[in-house]
């Protein structure tokens, strides 16, 4: 038996995440403040409340719609980088996972991971440019074996920016400086993963037949 997760799962994740963003706001604009434009945390506050706020209006009835529509979300409403690099993110996993009414954790691992590669060619960048592929790569492989292990590879990806020297983005441009920092990215993304936890540990277990 193969536990499932519905549209509704989907958007109580996503809520998690705009209540985690809310949350670490201020903490996300002062790592952006020291390598950044200092706006990271109030960008992704004002994108994930609207993220909240379009999903309740209109619910989507399938786990892909909704990713797809918070993407689309996202990319309509934030600024800078993190808009388009975390609605691509979003809209490509949503597109991948199509239209079933329930997936899998490996599926769902398996759709995110063709959305950070969609990540990875927008923006240009590989894992070790300092970016938010630092820790979204190696949680989506973490995610296949379990949402704890994908939570703890994104927040191991996000500490491990902080010798490197940024190669992509605003960052770059600091040279040397760049080192010492934890890239803002990496750190909103493992919130993405600790949210995804958080909210797998509520879920009621719901399981059907593995195909």
């Amino acid at each position: 038996m193969t536990q499932t997760f519905d549209a509704d799962f989907l958007v109580r994740w996503l809520a998690a995440v705009a209540e985690a963003v809310d949350r670490e706001a201020d903490r996300l604009t002062e790592l952006d403040s020291a390598i950044g434009d200092a706006d990271h945390g109030a960008n992704l506050r004002r994108g994930f409340a609207a993220v909240t706020e379009t999903l309740a209006k209109d619910p989507p009835t399938t786990p892909g719609a909704v990713l797809t529509a918070a993407g689309r979300q996202l990319i309509s409403t934030v600024g800078g980088a993190s808009g388009p690099l975390y609605g691509t993110l979003l809209r490509r996993t949503g597109k991948t996972l199509g239209d079933d009414e329930r997936v899998t954790r490996e599926q769902l691992a398996e759709a995110l991971g063709s959305g950070v590669a969609a990540v990875s060619q927008l923006g240009g960048a590989q894992v070790g440019d300092k970016t938010m592929l630092d820790a979204l790569t190696p949680a989506v492989e973490g995610l296949l074996e379990s949402f704890g292990a994908g939570r703890a590879a994104a927040e191991e990806g996000a500490l491990a920016t902080v010798p490197l020297r940024a190669r992509k983005g605003r960052a770059s441009y600091l040279g040397e400086r760049s080192v010492g920092h934890q890239d803002p990215g990496a750190t909103s993304s493992a919130l993405l993963f600790a949210a995804l936890d958080e909210t797998a540990r509520t879920e009621a277990p719901s399981t059907e037949e593995a195909s």
